[in-house]
């Protein structure tokens, strides 16, 4: 049984990482699963406090994700029609695999501000601001889902 939950927690890893990048699937706690995964079975790696640790990092990081692109976008200057355009974007680029995910919120910043505002120079920061905040929340995705993972190699052994 154990050898089950320990190649579930594998696919688990491997969704999680890949929801860093794909907005649909909420990568940290998926791999989060992979943890509880391992806690059940009989090896028991993890206290629970370290659990609860990852737990709260898990909710922060997937909290901050739908926050930071939105700050990005508001510190350089957009305005909510950015932020919308960004949020936009973002699931338009899911069709669009690899590049659009990464292209497609910009594209969405730059369209709502030029909806807004027909200053392309405002609208091209305010998209910037959108695109950085992207990759800071996909950045800190994959930080912790190496951390989980981490610690899953880690607990197996």
């Amino acid at each position: 049984m154990d050898s089950i939950l320990i190649i579930i927690g594998i696919v688990a890893l491997i969704a999680g990482i890949i929801g860093c990048v794909a907005p649909v699937i909420p990568g940290p706690p998926i791999a989060y699963i992979a943890l509880i995964l391992l806690q059940c079975t009989d090896k028991h790696p993890f206290s629970t406090g370290f659990m609860i640790c990852f737990f709260v990092i898990v909710a922060a990081v997937t909290v901050l994700d739908y926050l930071i692109p939105t700050w990005g976008t508001r510190k350089f200057g957009g305005s909510k029609y950015g932020s919308v355009g960004c949020l936009l974007g973002t699931f338009a680029g899911l069709f669009l695999m690899p590049w659009g995910i990464i292209v497609m919120p910009f594209v969405g910043a730059f369209v709502g501000e030029m909806i807004y505002q027909a200053d392309s120079g405002k609208a091209l920061k305010a998209a910037t601001g959108a695109l950085l905040g992207f990759l800071g929340g996909v950045f800190c995705k994959i930080l912790v889902c190496i951390a989980i993972t981490v610690a899953f190699v880690w607990g197996v052994w």
